[in-house]
């Protein structure tokens, strides 16, 4: 039995010159496809462009426009670009538009006429007349659809058209009708034309895992963060400030800088988000219509793009309008006023996929399982360290995903890197980078932002000066940073080397990934997710920028407020917890700090170095100490303990305080006659004795004892010369030694002064010395400025506690006073 509404459309497709059948789907697909393409219709995508187009944004229709639907339908359903129930459907939508707004057949068929008539055709240019006239007669003579019955057959056939996919999960793809409409699923190579070539050139986008790269990139970062980063500047900066900017741009980015100046002269909201995550849910699709990605992955991408994207708009406006703002800053033209131009069809279209509201578009659940697997892709532990990377280097951010071979000259700035700035070498293998995890440092931040929150500072005054206002109010300021651990102070500088050693290809890749992993485990006890760890960075990198650089607050907040990024979908999961280097217990590290200014911080357990970093701790303990090996350093540090230069001052100095007579005389006698080098150095001492140079006939010098000691403790360590127990039993005995001979920090640091300048060969550069360790000795006492070394925020050896406790946990073990 003859349908009557597919043979009245049949009818219509007389009209258009076509041999009358029964059924309009039943054309060849091949021709069908021929056909189409005559139309200048290459692909389903353009072909929902052009259906919607039929039925424009409402108001007057053009009945040719009509007519040319009900072809592109059959054309479609013939091709096998639309399914029997959506070409039924759209050609039903059509049908009624003709009836509701033609009374007749020959209403119709007039204004049909009248539509080309407007165009500048003339009757008898072609057969249009005669395709009329036969139309009319089937009609007229019984053998066709009449008007009333096509009227009656759609009053008693009402349909819930489905122009688009309908099924929950298939939602998502309505958001792809910014660039076309998604009229069938699945997708296919037939829904886009040219699609490998256009990511080739468009994107640099050659296989599955250049895709998935660019998705994660997209998600995580995209255009945006720069053009925010550009715009917050921007808005602080005054108008001479802001013509330098513009100027300073050259080429391409010139005309997005007068974009940019413009939107913030216009008052236009400064967002543009839209732009990365519409065009996200795109190469989605092009993942899908390649069969790079399966439904179920480009569904995964397609619904992150639009959590995005519903975090951040509330209805279809808003997101054009961001959308158009980033498409203007991208091209550098200002297309906001032919946005409504851009946009009508899709916002005001009868038929336009973007019908239903923005908000409440997709389920809550499908968006759940789409995070899961946005966490899925990365969850391999190196993502934490691109994460912390990427904020000094953004384009780290786009090696999420899978791996990527790296080209040579990458590899060589790695390398580079590595052993410019860390003097860092392949040979010395991935537990070098141990060295670089500072967990004593975190400690000491934690503890003097805790003391500066209660007003526990050490007195900045001290006996050999007081630090300048700056240097105070830096150390001051740390109490804003009281409640957030300062791993992460430390930490995205460890996570920068990693990813070096990484990017070097030298370093043993399944040891690099423990460490990683020892990375993320670290950071997720310290901090329980994205917003804290980030807090926790922007306060400590305002309080603490690297020198001569901008601090990188506006770029670590910018992964605080931006939902896309990367710290937001990281793996949180801390497993077991093992940190990437040795933490010192409280009392060692305590013990390391009794070397102070006599040498730099020791922020983490020494451990062996490479024979090229031993030659030179050789050479400095040879040349100082006289000191060739194992067992003679051994030795030598036993004197220290046991013995050391203060007993030399015991012995041979400090008799002569008691009977300054005799040491005149001696210091006559010296210096009547020609002395050896030896003669010079004590007649020197002599002197130093007689006028009581730096109080040195007055304190307990053993803290020179201690800290060469302990410094030369270390460097045994560092020589292999010393295993981890020796040195500890070491600095044992010498955090013992300090509590006997001292009750605190200060009366310490006046016995090392005292020690210094009274052991202190002659030399010119002697109160240049001198005045530089005093200056070191204020700063070790008063913590300002807060690196410099960590007397101010630990317990002298044996001395009562005077310390509060951190809010958190980031502490060294030993302190009692934490709760862990």
């Amino acid at each position: 039995m003859v349908d009557p509404f597919n043979a009245w459309w049949a009818q219509q497709l007389v009209l258009c010159d076509w041999a009358f059948a029964p059924d309009p789907l039943t054309v060849d697909a091949d021709a069908a496809v021929e056909r189409l393409a005559a139309l200048g219709i290459v692909d389903r995508g353009e072909l929902g462009w052009c259906l919607m187009e039929t039925l424009g944004t409402g108001g007057h229709l053009d009945p040719a426009r009509l007519l040319t639907g009900l072809e592109l339908v059959a054309l479609g359903g013939g091709a096998g670009w639309l399914g029997e129930k959506r070409a039924g459907d759209w050609a039903q939508r059509l049908a009624e538009e003709i009836s509701a707004h033609h009374a007749s057949l020959d209403a119709w068929l007039e204004a049909l006429l009248h539509a080309r008539s407007a165009d500048g055709w003339v009757r008898g240019d072609d057969g249009f007349v005669d395709a009329c006239e036969a139309l009319a007669a089937l009609e007229h003579d019984g053998d066709g659809v009449t008007w009333e019955m096509l009227q009656e057959w759609l009053a008693i056939h009402p349909r819930e058209a489905a122009f688009w996919p309908t099924a929950p999960e298939h939602q998502v793809w309505r958001l792809r009708a910014a660039f076309s409409p998604v009229l069938e699923l699945p997708a296919g190579a037939l829904d886009w034309q040219g699609l490998e070539a256009w990511l080739i050139e468009a994107w640099q986008i050659r296989d599955r895992d250049d895709l998935v790269r660019s998705l994660l990139w997209l998600a995580a970062q995209g255009d945006r963060q720069g053009w925010d980063l550009d715009a917050s500047r921007l808005l602080e900066a005054d108008a001479e400030e802001r013509r330098r900017w513009k100027e300073a741009l050259s080429g391409e980015e010139r005309g997005y800088g007068r974009v940019l100046l413009g939107l913030l002269d216009q008052g236009e909201p400064l967002e543009w988000g839209a732009w990365d995550w519409l065009r996200l849910v795109d190469l989605a699709w092009a993942g899908t219509c390649l069969g790079w990605l399966d439904e179920q992955e480009a569904h995964d991408f397609a619904l992150h793009g639009a959590d995005l994207l519903l975090r951040r708009y509330s209805d279809w406006g808003a997101l054009v309008r961001a959308y158009q703002r980033g498409r203007s800053l991208f091209e550098g033209r200002n297309l906001l006023p032919s946005l409504e131009a851009d946009w009508s069809l899709l916002l005001q279209s009868p038929v336009s996929p973007w019908r239903p509201a923005l908000q409440g578009l997709i389920s809550d659940e499908l968006i759940e399982g789409s995070r899961v697997a946005m966490r899925a892709w990365r969850r391999d532990p190196r993502h934490w360290a691109l994460a912390l990377a990427a904020v000094r280097e953004p384009e780290f951010a786009a090696r999420q995903g899978p791996m990527t071979e790296l080209p040579a000259a990458r590899r060589e700035e790695a390398r580079r890197y590595l052993i410019e700035t860390l003097d860092l070498h392949a040979d010395e293998g991935v537990e070098a980078l141990s060295r670089y995890w500072l967990p004593a440092q975190a400690h000491h931040l934690n503890q003097l932002a805790a003391d500066a929150a209660h007003g526990a500072l050490p007195p900045a005054e001290t006996p050999f000066g007081r630090p300048t206002p700056e240097e105070i109010s830096s150390r001051d300021d740390l109490r804003q940073a009281s409640r957030h651990a300062a791993t992460i102070h430390m930490a995205e500088k460890f996570a920068f080397h990693l990813q070096m050693a990484m990017d070097s290809g030298d370093f043993d890749a399944r040891r690099l990934a423990g460490l990683t992993g020892a990375l993320k485990g670290s950071l997720c006890r310290f901090y329980p997710d994205a917003r804290r760890l980030l807090q926790a960075w922007a306060h400590w990198e305002s309080l603490l920028p690297e020198p001569e650089q901008p601090p990188m607050v506006a770029e670590i907040r910018w992964h605080l407020d931006d939902p896309g990024s990367l710290f937001h979908w990281l793996d949180w999961r801390g497993g077991e917890w093992h940190e990437p280097g040795p933490r010192p217990t409280l009392a060692h590290f305590t013990a390391m700090a009794l070397v102070g200014p006599l040498n730099s911080p020791a922020w983490s357990l020494p451990q062996p170095e490479s024979e090229r970093e031993c030659t030179a701790i050789r050479e400095w303990v040879d040349g100082h100490y006289a000191l060739p090996g194992e067992a003679e350093l051994a030795e030598f540090l036993e004197y220290l303990i046991e013995v050391g230069d203060r007993q030399e001052f015991q012995i041979n100095y400090a008799p002569y305080t008691l009977n300054h007579g005799r040491l005149v005389s001696e210091i006559a006698t010296l210096e009547s006659g020609d002395c050896s080098e030896e003669e010079g150095a004590h007649l020197l001492r002599l002197k130093r004795v007689r006028d009581n140079e730096d109080g040195c006939t007055d304190i307990d010098l053993a803290a020179w004892d201690i800290a060469q000691a302990v410094d030369l403790a270390i460097a045994g360590r560092q020589l292999g010369w010393l295993g981890e127990a020796p040195f500890l039993r070491l600095l044992e005995r010498a955090h013992a030694l300090a509590s006997e001979h001292y009750a605190g920090w200060e009366e310490y640091a006046r016995g090392l002064h005292a020690g210094f300048s009274f052991f202190m060969g002659e030399t010119p550069e002697r109160e240049s010395f001198l005045a530089g360790f005093r200056q070191a000795l204020v700063a070790w006492l008063s913590g300002a400025p807060p690196l410099v070394g960590a007397w101010a925020s630990l317990d002298f050896p044996g001395a009562r506690p005077r310390h509060w406790a951190p809010l958190h946990i980031d502490t060294l073990p030993g302190d009692s006073r934490t709760l862990h």
